[in-house]
């Protein structure tokens, strides 16, 4: 039964996904650039329903007072699966990535991205090429929007070992701006690189902002510090919550080790 649910949403996932971008495609490029990210958020709402309905997978959101007002920011969410990469968009007001200059190139959706004013970055750049990267970061900060930083950079096994990015700390400091952590564990129903998809409920934790101002090397000992402590409570909360969930070996070794260490 897992197997049908899951070809049957992978196959509505990206059947959707390509009749939305068509048919919305001309509101989309009609709209001002802000309200016509509300057809991306619509999108992100009609996954989660497919996840609900078709996978039995839901989730709920905890801390979204911890969210600053009025003011650009950094988003530090964990990365574990491609749920990641829409699925806090509803609950964000102007959000923007800095991401591989090649997605730019893509037909059709890398216009949407460049409508959405994304930060394009050529991963082999170095001097001037990034500082012209940070200048655009730092005009889009100016006029209120979220930066969506993966600190560990790419997507991890959950509990799997921590291998956090120097840039956020870079980007902390050069930007000037509070960094908001975010830990989650939807790996463990959307595998990376599986098709495969496990119904159950997992939350998504939205931690206190950790203020402009600190060292580098400090801020990044003590986001890591921070979220992989979040994490691992959730990663025991989430396991307890599904006890019929198959655990990727990198969540059960994780889970005993947390277990030996309170004994």
């Amino acid at each position: 039964m897992i197997i049908l649910r899951s070809v049957l949403f992978n196959t509505l996932f990206y059947l959707n996904l390509i009749a939305q971008m068509i048919v919305m495609t001309p509101a989309y490029f009609l709209l001002p650039r802000k309200k016509a990210y509300g057809i991306a958020k619509t999108w992100a709402r009609s996954c989660h329903w497919l996840f609900a309905k078709v996978v039995g997978t839901t989730f709920e959101i905890e801390g979204l007072e911890n969210v600053p007002k009025g003011t650009g920011y950094i988003f530090a969410p964990k990365h574990q699966s491609f749920w990641d990469t829409y699925g806090l968009l509803p609950w964000m007001d102007d959000p923007f990535y800095i991401l591989k200059r090649e997605l730019m190139w893509i037909p059709l959706f890398g216009w949407y991205l460049r409508k959405q004013r994304m930060v394009p970055v050529d991963r082999s750049a170095r001097g001037k090429a990034m500082a012209a990267v940070m200048e655009r970061a730092k005009a889009e900060m100016r006029a209120g929007r979220q930066l969506i930083i993966y600190p560990e950079g790419t997507r991890r096994p959950p509990g799997a070992a921590p291998e956090y990015k120097y840039g956020i700390a870079r980007l902390y400091r050069d930007l000037g701006v509070p960094v908001v952590p975010i830990v989650m564990h939807p790996g463990l129903f959307w595998p990376r690189r599986k098709f495969i998809r496990y119904p159950g409920h997992f939350k998504v934790r939205v931690l206190p902002p950790i203020a402009p101002g600190m060292e580098p090397d400090a801020f990044l000992a003590h986001l890591i510090d921070v979220m992989e402590t979040a994490s691992d409570r959730l990663l025991v909360e989430t396991a307890e919550a599904n006890p019929n969930l198959p655990l990727p070996f990198s969540a059960a070794a994780r889970l005993a080790e947390l277990k030996a260490r309170a004994a």
